[in-house]
């Protein structure tokens, strides 16, 4: 009786931040606003929904594969959004307006000299 209503609460819970990254993908201005929402939630409802099936199921084959989901979704979730926030920024699909401070404008600058620079040295040879 407890084991399903600790199951019930923690599935709930998911659901509900996994609607919430779905609806903020669709409500929110930006591309780096959208990342946030389809990166933080949906991954901290899978985690929710994981571990209520692990409370109904307590086997250990599938606590394995689920904590084996759990490690890959946390390795790979906030690298896959950080290149694509960088692809993002660097073809200009996000509102520079919105950031609070562009800690990046300025490493992009001197890459931007760099190539410019490389590029007129070898057209001069």
């Amino acid at each position: 009786m407890i084991a399903d209503l600790v199951t019930v609460v923690l599935l709930l819970l998911g659901s509900l931040l996994s609607i919430a990254g779905a609806i903020g993908l669709f409500r929110f201005p930006d591309l780096l606003s959208r990342l946030h929402a389809a990166s933080k939630p949906q991954l901290l409802g899978l985690l929710l929904v994981l571990a209520g099936v692990a409370v109904q199921i307590p086997h250990w084959g599938p606590i394995t594969t689920m904590g084996l989901i759990v490690v890959f979704q946390l390795m790979t979730t906030p690298v896959g959004t950080h290149m694509v926030g960088r692809a993002g920024y660097r073809t200009k699909h996000l509102r520079r307006s919105m950031l609070y401070r562009d800690e990046l404008a300025e490493a992009v600058a001197r890459a931007e000299a760099r190539v410019a620079a490389e590029r007129s040295r070898t057209t001069d040879h």
